[in-house]
């Protein structure tokens, strides 16, 4: 702790304020699971805690629906339950309750990811019941609506993970290996950026505006890219517990991991500033994989 001593100025005041620690109020939600889930938890990233009950998602559904928010809204979509769904449902982050309805997507998919920053959101690939696609489409988070076309990815792909920084998503390719980024605020095709450390399928992306880290595939290894940047990804550490199919969201300082196929209810952490394997935050209030995460404080709206 900084122990300033005597009289202040001004600047030593400022100094002060800035040398004491702060807690992460940083606020995540984990939506939907499985194949007919509708439970939305939260955590405080600030207190290593199991989740509790924040409300329900408008339909049951797992299937790789896929999350994304600003500062304010969190927004989930797609998915499957008895049916594939089109259906994209939002909460407001900082109200506990149920969702409600927000318009949908041009075709019933699950299976796929997405990206967002303060203002876009973005939905990427996926699986439409026959094939897997290459579609992006977005939506503007602080009103309701169907999605537009936005380009498409450079490869068909689904079960990718998605993160980003205020100008730049960032997508993986699932089992296909590669990464692709776009500028959210614009539309177009995607680019390729690099390829993955390894195979990530079923897996979650996570950011701070500088650094996105990637999870997935049955080994629970975790690995890194520079957003700004291109290139390969960077081997990081490891899960807590080894595991796929699981949700990943973050604050400036935290990146955050939920649900799996297996071990499905644990929730673990990293620092995203550094490298290393990931620590137990506590447990999802059911275990479930598809337990897609979103936060008010990630790389997107900084």
């Amino acid at each position: 702790m900084p122990n300033y001593q005597g009289v202040w100025s001004l600047s030593t005041q400022y100094q002060n304020a800035s040398g004491w620690p702060t807690l992460d109020a940083t606020i995540a939600l984990f939506g939907g699971g499985d194949e007919n889930k509708n439970t939305i938890d939260t955590v405080t990233f600030a207190s290593a805690a199991n989740a509790t009950d924040f409300g329900d998602l408008t339909v049951a559904r797992g299937g790789a629906q896929t999350a994304l928010s600003s500062s304010t809204r969190g927004v989930w979509g797609g998915g499957y339950g008895a049916v594939r769904s089109n259906v994209i449902d939002y909460v407001t982050i900082a109200s506990a309750g149920n969702a409600s309805d927000f318009g949908d997507l041009a075709t019933a998919n699950s299976s796929l990811t997405s990206v967002s920053n303060d203002t876009r959101g973005v939905f990427c690939g996926g699986y439409d019941g026959s094939s897997d696609v290459n579609t992006l489409q977005y939506i503007t988070i602080a009103t309701t609506g169907n999605t537009s076309d936005f380009g498409d990815a450079t490869t068909i792909f689904n079960y990718g993970g998605g993160c980003g920084s205020p100008t730049r998503g960032v997508y993986s390719t699932g089992g296909r290996d590669t990464y692709e980024y776009i500028t959210i605020a614009s539309t177009g095709n995607g680019t390729n950026f690099g390829d993955q450390f390894s195979g990530k399928s079923g897996g979650a992306a996570a950011s701070n505006a500088t650094r996105g880290i990637f999870g997935g595939g049955s080994s629970g290894d975790l690995e890194y890219i520079t957003i700004a940047s291109t290139g390969n990804g960077t081997d990081f550490g490891d899960l807590s517990v080894a595991r796929n199919n699981f949700g990943a969201t973050a604050s400036l300082i935290t990146a955050m991991f939920s649900g799996g196929n297996s071990n499905g209810n644990v929730i673990d952490t990293v620092t995203i500033a550094t490298t290393g394997n990931a620590s137990d935050f506590g447990d999802l209030t059911v275990a479930r994989a598809w337990a897609r995460a979103l936060s008010d404080n990630h790389g997107g709206v900084q």
